[in-house]
């Protein structure tokens, strides 16, 4: 069986790196593993027969990372039909890759799929609120979803020879819901495999980033699939929930941050997109 391509985009987290190596590498389908530095401070010795280290130069972003091995993937005709991309702690069950590909061998329009994080819930995408969860509806194999989630999501080689890869202005955030609409608009289907699980329990980023980049980049999304009446409405909602977290603590999210927040209603504004700015980031 030909090797499955995997793209592990790596930041700084050398024995998380490691782990997700392994749990790749005991999957029972073959896989060649291509990880692309984010410009750490620290890689580890990985590099074997089955593993290539490539430097991104810098902290680029996810999104950006993964282009790298989108590019090289899509530059390799000789590379299969189907690649993987997963952060560095991304841990597959052993079956999970080859649950997915099951899956994938009876949808010949399928072209993104993303396997079950266990939560219960299923991806959409709002034209208000860009990429939301809602409860899933299939409790084993194929459910349709709006766009996958990047925990570890597969993107066929037509789709995106046909759609593009990921947009960069993102960095990371809904860029994933973003390449899921372009490709529904090309005819293609996207879809979550119930049952293939992974785990991913870790969050690198700061609050303050994950704010700012969540909502900026959800105006960005709303704005270039859905409109500007429907991006006013999501302005207007987020200036209402950033008033009504700063006087009531039970309305704020997960990664509320007040001056993150304003910054990534700003900088929507200004057309300011790619990474944060630097003071939202933790050496600030």
């Amino acid at each position: 069986m030909q090797p499955l391509p995997v793209v592990l985009v790596y930041r700084n987290q050398p024995e998380r790196l490691v782990d997700t190596i392994d749990a790749f590498r005991a999957q029972d389908v073959p896989v060649v593993i291509t990880v692309v530095d984010n410009g750490s401070a620290t890689v580890p010795p990985v590099e074997a027969d089955d593993v290539m280290v490539v430097p991104a130069g810098g902290n680029v972003g996810f999104g950006p990372a993964a282009n790298i091995g989108y590019r090289r993937f899509l530059e390799d005709p000789t590379a299969g039909e189907w690649v993987v991309l997963a952060p560095h702690d991304a841990l597959p069950a052993p079956n999970c890759l080859s649950g997915i590909l099951a899956a994938l061998a009876q949808r010949p329009r399928a072209g993104l799929a993303c396997a079950d994080v266990g939560d219960g819930a299923t991806p959409v995408t709002d034209p208000y609120f860009g990429g939301i969860l809602i409860p899933a509806r299939v409790h084993e194999g194929w459910e349709p979803a709006g766009h996958p989630h990047g925990t570890l999501m597969f993107a066929r080689r037509a789709c995106l020879d046909e759609i593009g890869v990921f947009d960069e202005r993102y960095f990371a955030y809904c860029e994933e819901a973003d390449l899921a609409l372009r490709a529904r608009d090309a005819g293609w289907e996207c879809g979550l495999v119930r049952g293939a699980m992974v785990k991913n329990p870790h969050i690198s980023s700061t609050s303050a980033a994950i704010d700012y980049l969540q909502l900026r980049n959800t105006l960005l999304l709303v704005r270039d699939h859905s409109g500007r009446y429907h991006t006013f409405i999501r302005f207007c909602i987020a200036l209402w929930q950033l008033a009504a977290g700063a006087v009531a603590p039970s309305r704020r999210g997960p990664y509320w941050h007040p001056r993150g927040r304003l910054r990534g209603l700003v900088d929507f504004v200004r057309g300011r997109f790619g990474p944060p700015p630097a003071d939202l980031l933790p050496d600030h």
